[in-house]
């Protein structure tokens, strides 16, 4: 299988139809159906449904459709990372991580860096602990920052010098605004809205679990979610209460939106983890010295 016939193969897919694809590559029309019927013919599988109009990928087609893409992603990070091996130092680096006030560190780091090597770029991608730990095992990211607790047995990391105070998103007009905190009575009979991630493992089974006590099987989840400005939303048109972290959603003096934290007080410690046997672009070792600099020696401003 060719990479250029899997460029071929992504471009039909996103234009829907031969001809599109054919003007977009700068390819006759052709040339690309025969590639196309070559790679069916290859992968013994049938890829496309031809319409009248357009052609639509078939569940086989979906599936070389999101290989597809990762391979080109990793292929185009392998050619910038060689490219960043020149004596000018420059070059990407990819950093993932779930709505966490942490992201201001790092916006630090980057800020200093980017003084220093102009060249380095910086590429951020929001996910929550599923989708960033998928994305670094396939080398897709080079750090990743994880809400403990985190299963880090693939990882080498560094403890971030901050922590997640958890909490609930409410409407400002809702009975429970009122309060200046949230205690483990409030949240009995009332529709809740939890992180999937959080519900799975991690917070809702330990920490939640035993902050909530006996009771916590009574909760009320009435709506699970992945980040937290979707449950913002829901929060808004008045579906129920959002127990997330502080300072993700916006609950500022002009948003409907208020955060009352949990008492007793409940916070989370966060790292950022890297593979291990990882070897790191020159612009993702420059990240990461900074980073191991800025974390030994960083003191809290609160």
């Amino acid at each position: 299988m060719e990479f250029r016939v899997l460029r071929y193969f992504l471009t039909i897919a996103r234009e829907g139809s031969i001809t599109g694809a054919a003007n977009v590559l700068h390819v006759t029309q052709p040339t690309l159906s025969r590639q196309l019927k070559e790679l069916e013919e290859e992968l013994g599988k049938k890829l496309f449904i031809r319409k009248s109009h357009n052609i639509v990928l078939t569940d086989e087609g979906m599936i070389l459709r999101k290989r597809a893409e990762e391979i080109i992603d990793m292929v185009a990070k392998v050619e910038e990372e060689f490219n960043s091996m020149e004596e000018t130092i420059g070059g990407d680096v990819y950093i993932g991580g779930g709505e966490t006030d942490a992201m201001k560190l790092i916006a630090q780091i980057v800020k200093g860096l980017r003084f220093k090597y102009p060249n380095i770029r910086f590429h951020l991608y929001s996910g929550n602990s599923d989708d960033v730990t998928e994305q670094l095992d396939k080398g897709l990211l080079d750090f990743g920052i994880l809400i403990q607790p985190a299963d880090l047995s693939k990882y080498n990391y560094i403890n971030i010098p901050a922590k997640d105070v958890w909490g609930v998103i409410m409407r400002k007009d809702s009975p429970l605004a009122v309060k200046k905190s949230i205690q483990k009575a409030d949240l009995l009979d009332v529709p809740l809205l939890f992180s999937r991630q959080a519900m799975k493992q991690g917070l809702s089974r330990n920490e939640f679990s035993e902050w909530f006590g006996e009771d916590y099987d009574k909760l009320n989840v009435v709506t699970t979610y992945n980040l937290a400005f979707n449950a913002a939303l829901m929060v808004e048109e008045g579906i129920g209460y959002a127990v997330t972290i502080d300072k993700i959603v916006n609950t500022s003096s002009d948003s409907n939106l208020c955060f009352r934290p949990l008492e007793p007080r409940l916070e989370s410690g966060l790292n950022i983890v890297w593979k291990k046997h990882q070897v790191f672009s020159n612009a993702a070792n420059i990240f990461f010295e900074e980073m191991q600099n800025k974390f030994l020696n960083y003191k809290s401003e609160i």
